[in-house]
């Protein structure tokens, strides 16, 4: 049997794995963010800033890896209803820090015990395998995600020279 063919298969497979979890995962990040009135981009916003309480919008942006200008519009529109509260940094008045509000954290709160939600649905999930595999499954995605990353650095600065 040819190894390429052999590779192929298996990267093929593999891909198509994370296709699916990943589709299925943003149909019900959508639902997620639809059923409590928020974009997605302000959906991802919120569930970056939350578990922090606070942080800059300019980390928040190296998170996310979101165009600037979506960036804005999702930040002004969670200042806007309140569950953030937007600050100038004390050294840098052109940055600026968000800060969780207590009825952002609220939302938080009531999004992550909402049945159906992504965290309702992925908590469900995960209770469905062993501690020893969940942590296998864990290392396994951060290895991945870490080579990926790798290698995605290695290409820009082969660009970049």
């Amino acid at each position: 049997m040819d190894f390429n063919s052999v590779s192929d298969n298996k990267s093929s497979e593999f891909l198509h794995s994370f296709w699916r979890v990943n589709r299925n995962l943003m149909r019900f990040v959508h639902n997620t963010a639809q059923e409590n009135d928020l974009s997605i981009p302000q959906y991802s916003v919120l569930m970056i800033i939350a578990p922090r309480k606070e942080m800059t919008q300019k980390q928040l942006g190296e998170i996310l890896q979101i165009p600037k200008s979506t960036l804005s519009q999702a930040v002004d529109g969670l200042v806007q209803t309140a569950w953030i509260n937007r600050q100038p940094v004390q050294d840098n008045r052109r940055e600026m820090h968000l800060i969780l509000s207590e009825k952002g954290n609220a939302l938080f709160e009531k999004i992550s015990l909402q049945k159906g939600s992504i965290h309702h649905t992925i908590e469900t999930i995960i209770n469905t395998i062993d501690d020893k595999k969940f942590e296998e499954l864990q290392n396994t995605l951060l290895h991945i995600a870490d080579l990926l990353e790798n290698e995605i650095i290695t290409k820009e600065n082969i660009h970049n020279d």
